[in-house]
């Protein structure tokens, strides 16, 4: 636990080849790239598509991601689970690669009562020396997590060993009354994409976990709010809710389909290819309007650049 977990710290895209194989190369140039471009670490979670691989392709893009970091940033492996054998599993694993931390959902396939989800995370804890990251995604996927469990949690493991996302909704009041019921000890990380960055920022998250496709934007809107300039934070806030809206109409599928468009057109990926099924493929008028606004976050990025450069940054 040397390294604090605070700050940029993205959510990696899982690159596939056309043999539907983790594609290696690129996934080493995303981490390559998010690394330069200022994050403080990277992570696996929902948008690496771990429900999608296999449990030895989990194990492995965790094992990779430590090894391209090379200590550059912490390194948080996503272990959650349908059972608590299996999350123990990945956790364990996600350790003996190097993982700085390791982050969980809850099981998805049922509603679980309080004491079987404390029981859980109880034990996940337990299994690993690093901080565990309680991860609420029921905006898209799972069931909620009350602020009050959360609490529980902390105060039985403490601030340094419980960390949070909690990204269910309503985030900003969620983030508020769990700041608030913890007397501030909570520390929690901001998830949507970017959308809520200006708004959870000014309540106090510890960092945020966007995707990598918008990553130089987050990082400048980040840095933008840390020196308390809001004009030029909120001029790459804007083009940013605009591409998140668009990924949103679709859920999770909405998401990777635009983003991993977005990382071929940044060349750090050679394919978009997301593992099947999807419910949804981004349709060319779409497609057009994710090409406007990424000039128009160009622009944006290119004027926050130039105060990053005045301000020694």
């Amino acid at each position: 636990m040397t390294r604090t977990i605070e700050g940029v710290l993205p959510i990696l895209h899982t690159p596939f080849d056309d043999a539907d194989e983790i594609d290696v190369p690129s996934l080493c140039r995303e981490v390559d790239w998010a690394l330069e471009v200022g994050a403080d670490g990277v992570c696996s979670a929902m948008v690496s598509e771990v429900l999608r691989l296999t449990a030895q392709e989990r194990i492995e893009l965790n094992r990779r991601i430590v090894e391209f970091t090379a200590g550059r940033g912490v390194v948080i492996g996503s272990v959650g689970a349908e059972s608590t054998k299996q999350a123990v599993q990945f956790a364990q694993a996600a350790c003996d690669a190097g993982c700085s931390a390791v982050m969980a959902i809850p099981p998805i396939s049922t509603a679980l009562p309080d004491t079987a989800l404390w029981e859980y995370f109880v034990s996940l804890a337990d299994s690993v020396d690093v901080p565990l990251i309680v991860q609420d995604a029921s905006s898209y996927v799972g069931k909620s997590i009350s602020t009050d469990f959360y609490v529980r949690l902390l105060e039985r493991f403490g601030s340094e060993k419980i960390l949070f996302k909690p990204e269910g909704s309503p985030v900003g009041p969620n983030i508020s009354d769990l700041r608030d019921a913890s007397g501030g000890q909570a520390r929690m990380f901001d998830g949507s994409g970017g959308m809520l960055l200006i708004d959870a920022f000014r309540r106090g998250v510890a960092g945020t976990m966007p995707g990598v496709d918008l990553l130089d934007a987050i990082v400048a809107m980040w840095r933008a709010l840390h020196r308390g300039d809001e004009s030029a934070a909120y001029r790459v806030y804007f083009p940013v809710c605009a591409l998140v809206a668009l990924q949103l109409q679709a859920g999770l599928d909405g998401f990777l389909a635009v983003e991993k468009y977005i990382m071929v057109r940044r060349q750090i990926f050679s394919s978009d290819r997301r593992r099947q099924p999807n419910s949804w493929s981004l349709d060319s008028e779409t497609q057009a309007e994710v090409d406007r606004l990424l000039v128009m976050l160009a622009d944006a990025l290119s004027a926050t650049t130039d105060e990053d450069k005045s301000a020694g940054l």
